[in-house]
């Protein structure tokens, strides 16, 4: 029988356990990270859906992609991050307009952050590189081998998902997207969710492409908000939908303050 991911007794949290020392609790999830960071594989497997033993190598490779990620962060002040598709299948002028609204937000003074790949991050990180500008990837190992685009001035690939969303939630000042999939509104919505809970701080939020975006709006005005009260009125002034560059770019110069 395999082994439980953490002990059954009460003394494995003693922060939980009747005010006993914490210290105990602390020693163990080091043990397990200097255990790991000499396990590490070289391509290390995905997540099972509910492990049943403490991998310590994968808790040492968390730790260490979230040092890493927030260390990346560090070295930038002002920040923008474009989301949006990686494939080259939507209309022309979307990955034109990236390039040109990222080159005028670098030259403004803001570092580029995108995921680091093809499509709109490809664009937006060529617009901040041709202006001179910080262009940072935050790229993700998947199995079809996400390549790191060429217009990168700084890098970091992570294997595991929810770290690399807590980089980009804490990365910027605001947020763009772009048309995408499920990627690029999995992002969209946790940012949105995290400023309707108040678990950040409300930053700019950005759709652009009205004619992409509007369907998922009126969704959320006529069936979350008129129809069940999933939302509140106030909700929908989360984001702020675009559909020019000069539009992006005059309502991020005006509504960021920091």
């Amino acid at each position: 029988m395999a082994e439980p991911l953490l002990p059954n007794d009460s003394s494995a949290f003693p922060q939980m356990a009747g005010g006993r020392d914490a210290h105990e609790a602390a020693a163990h999830l080091t043990n397990a990270i200097a255990e790991g960071k000499h396990q590490v594989p070289a391509v290390p497997p995905p997540l099972v859906c509910k492990p049943r033993q403490l991998e310590s190598w994968r808790v040492f490779k968390i730790m260490s992609e979230f040092v890493e990620g927030f260390e990346l962060l560090g070295r930038y002040g002002l920040a923008v991050t474009f989301f949006g598709t990686v494939r080259p299948t939507f209309e022309s002028h979307f990955y034109d307009e990236a390039t040109e609204l990222a080159g005028r937000l670098a030259k403004h003074g803001f570092a580029i952050i995108t995921g680091g790949a093809a499509g709109i991050m490809k664009a937006a990180n060529k617009g901040a590189y041709e202006a001179g500008g910080s262009s940072v990837g935050m790229n993700i190992r998947l199995e079809s081998n996400q390549e790191a685009n060429k217009y990168l001035t700084d890098y970091m690939l992570f294997d595991h998902f929810f770290v690399r969303k807590v980089m980009l939630t804490f990365a910027s000042e605001v947020y763009i997207y772009f048309p995408g999939g499920f990627g690029t509104l999995d992002e969209f919505f946790e940012i949105v969710t995290l400023i309707q809970t108040k678990k950040i701080q409300p930053v700019p939020i950005v759709l652009y492409g009205k004619e992409y975006w509007t369907p998922l709006i009126e969704f959320f005005k006529n069936k979350l908000l008129a129809e069940h009260q999933a939302i509140d009125p106030e909700d929908l002034d989360i984001f702020h939908l675009v559909d020019s560059v000069d539009e992006a770019y005059d309502y991020i110069i005006k509504n960021v303050h920091c």
